[in-house]
């Protein structure tokens, strides 16, 4: 019998085809564990739950994250309005959990989020040790006050929206963040900017911020930043993980604006590894 392999594959092959007395120079290897192939895709978890104000635009932002996966055949997206496969324990069924993901997005939670001391431990985890991506969509830092950690973990929490929906007047900070490089370095988008609080220059790298020069203070109380540095984008590290946030994406409208769009596309690429950005700390450039 004849035996048609290639080379490395003779000496497993030697043993029972090779012809009676012929001299087997070494023993055939023990076989290897099986290793399960490496998934082409990548897995995201889009969470949209909301015990807060209700944000038309919720549903939009998950429908677009599947479709940018779905279209571009780079991600599967599963989504889910509830908190259940937010854990590393084993659930019943064919459920998939934290370990079969690789970024979660929040797409504009809103209040005290359904996670028992568990769950938040293995959120914090996923993204501090394991190293997997976090994207907060506009109102995902409105979310979890009662959970010191989560804003550790975000980059700061919501403290009011002192204009509203209006024209927002936007300044680009780094223009080689794949994630808006492809913005102007000045430009207008009417959406609803968040200020900040328990946020800081210091743990951030500042992508997009409001030109402070071209806001209107007056009898607005709902204005506490005293720096007046109001912050449209950033992008962190948190342990190993990767976390981007941006308050864009507030009406309906935003997201059939490609600049959105792309925006947040590339944010989740980013924060999957696909590409690279600096996440370095900076000073407010001078006017």
């Amino acid at each position: 019998m004849k035996c048609f392999v290639r080379p490395a594959l003779l000496i497993a092959c030697a043993g029972s085809l090779l012809p009676f007395g012929f001299a087997q120079t070494q023993p055939a290897a023990a076989p290897r564990p099986a290793t399960p192939p490496a998934r082409v895709k990548k897995r995201i978890l889009v969470i949209g739950q909301t015990h807060g104000y209700q944000h038309d635009s919720v549903p939009a932002a998950m429908a677009s994250v599947w479709k940018w996966g779905h279209e571009t055949g780079l991600w599967e997206a599963y989504l889910r309005t509830d908190t259940e496969l937010l854990t590393k324990k084993k659930l019943e069924a064919n459920a998939k959990t934290l370990p079969d993901f690789d970024a979660v997005v929040f797409a504009s939670t809103t209040g005290e989020m359904d996670l028992d001391d568990q769950q938040k431990a293995d959120l914090l985890r996923f993204v501090h040790e394991d190293g997997r991506g976090f994207v907060g969509i506009h109102a995902s830092n409105d979310s979890n006050y009662k959970w010191a950690e989560f804003g550790v973990l975000t980059g700061g929490w919501f403290d009011q929206h002192p204009w509203m929906t209006f024209d927002a007047p936007i300044v680009l900070e780094d223009p080689d963040f794949p994630a808006v490089r492809h913005f102007p370095k000045a430009f207008l988008k009417r959406d609803e900017i968040y200020q900040l609080k328990n946020w800081s220059r210091d743990n951030v790298n500042v992508l997009l911020r409001l030109d402070e020069t071209k806001l209107n203070y007056d009898n607005n109380p709902r204005i506490h930043r005293a720096d007046h540095d109001f912050v449209v984008a950033y992008a962190k590290t948190y342990g190993n993980g990767r976390v981007f946030y941006s308050t864009l994406g507030h009406t309906n409208e935003a997201w059939d604006d490609p600049d959105i769009s792309k925006m947040y596309f590339e944010a989740i690429r980013w924060v999957l590894g696909m590409t690279e950005g600096s996440t370095k700390p900076h000073p407010r450039p001078a006017r």
